[in-house]
């Protein structure tokens, strides 16, 4: 196990400056102030179930891909919006960077892992200046409300832009698995071992009926923008740990666009068969483990692969089942590094009462 450092990556005395929505800088949700949406009386108030006020624009994604110019009423009518910004230049031009294993709905533990690295303040809110962000996708399923867990990933995205840093997502196999199960509910799909449907895969691998009662339009959009690998300070970010990434491109920027066509086209048989490689894990533990990192890295770049995906209690083989039973209480501490010191893991099994992660990198020593 590697416990990382506590480092606070606080911006100070953001100006005012007016942008359009053409600015890259500047995401769609930032145009609005946002305010608590009351979506049961149990749970109004709480910082992650924001939304903007009114109805949420079209099309927002937190990756760094380029946006589409988001239009209200008629055709070119862009907005013009004054935001707080930080110009003022960080060492480098960049922000202290910070990586969030599976949240898999556990919002409350969320925040708390947030708040503790000093990247959201007491309310909720963004308090680390320029500093970036990357969640290693799985936002929803097995835990309480995993809705509430993508509206605060969606706010803060805008609240960190508006700071001068950056909050983004990559796709994680839950996601394309909610993708699924509300855009094809009980379609039979080739599942390559007889008839399936992502409905049932969906209830199966921990679907609740309160995340799906709350999936909005701008949610599964949202989802379906999200980029399935990146390359930040020398580490290769994705959800997975396998080498299927590779058969969708040979570049960061193919295999990405190959994800977004597919989700585009809305097949049902296209879409399972990315789940289901998608869902694949294991591929760097055992002893042919560092050769299938390095076969990532040798063709996207970097010198680490940092995932999620598959809990550090199942790489070190001391839990049984993803929920885990009554009794059982893996100690994890922080990251695993594994695979001749090549591949990082981030998934500290929240959902079998281990940890949510949330790391600075790099990884210090």
């Amino acid at each position: 196990m590697v416990e990382g450092s506590m480092t606070q990556g606080a911006g100070q005395g953001p100006v005012v400056r007016t942008a359009t929505l053409r600015d890259f800088r500047v995401p769609p949700y930032a145009q609005v102030p946002v305010q608590s949406q009351s979506v049961d009386p149990g749970r109004s108030g709480h910082p992650g179930n924001a939304f903007p006020e009114g109805e949420p624009p079209e099309g927002y994604t937190p990756t760094a891909r380029d946006l589409p110019v988001i239009t209200r009423g008629g055709p070119g009518d862009t907005v013009q919006v004054t935001v707080a910004v930080d110009d003022r230049p960080a060492p480098d031009g960049l922000g202290p960077l910070y990586v969030v294993g599976d949240v898999h709905g556990y919002l409350d533990e969320l925040l708390a892992a947030l708040t503790e690295k000093g990247l959201i303040d007491s309310e909720g809110r963004w308090s680390a200046g320029n500093a970036r962000l990357w969640f290693l996708g799985d936002f929803t399923d097995r835990g309480p409300d995993g809705i509430g867990v993508i509206d605060l990933v969606m706010r803060l995205s805008a609240e960190a832009a508006a700071a001068g840093g950056y909050c983004k997502a990559l796709m994680g196999n839950h996601e394309l698995l909610l993708i699924g199960a509300k855009r094809f509910g009980d379609t039979p799909v080739n599942s390559g071992a007889g008839t399936a449907t992502f409905q049932a895969a969906w209830l199966l691998n921990g679907g609740q009926k309160y995340d799906m009662d709350r999936l909005q339009e701008v949610h599964l959009q949202w989802m379906a923008r999200l980029d399935a690998i990146v390359e930040e300070d020398s580490h290769l970010l994705l959800h997975s740990d396998t080498t299927a990434y590779l058969e969708y491109g040979s570049t960061i920027e193919d295999v990405n666009d190959a994800v977004h066509a597919i989700l585009t086209r809305n097949d049902a048989d296209e879409c399972w068969d990315l789940f289901r490689k998608f869902t694949k894990r294991f591929a760097f533990r055992d002893e042919g483990g560092p050769q299938a990192v390095r076969e990532l890295l040798s063709a996207y770049g970097g010198k680490r692969v940092v995932h999620g995906h598959s809990p550090i209690p199942y790489l070190l083989g001391e839990v049984g089942t993803e929920d885990g039973e009554d009794g059982e209480r893996p100690v994890v501490e922080g990251p695993h590094v594994y695979a001749d010191n090549l591949a990082i893991a981030m998934d500290g099994g929240v959902t079998m009462a281990g940890k949510l992660l949330v790391q600075r990198l790099p990884l210090p020593g």
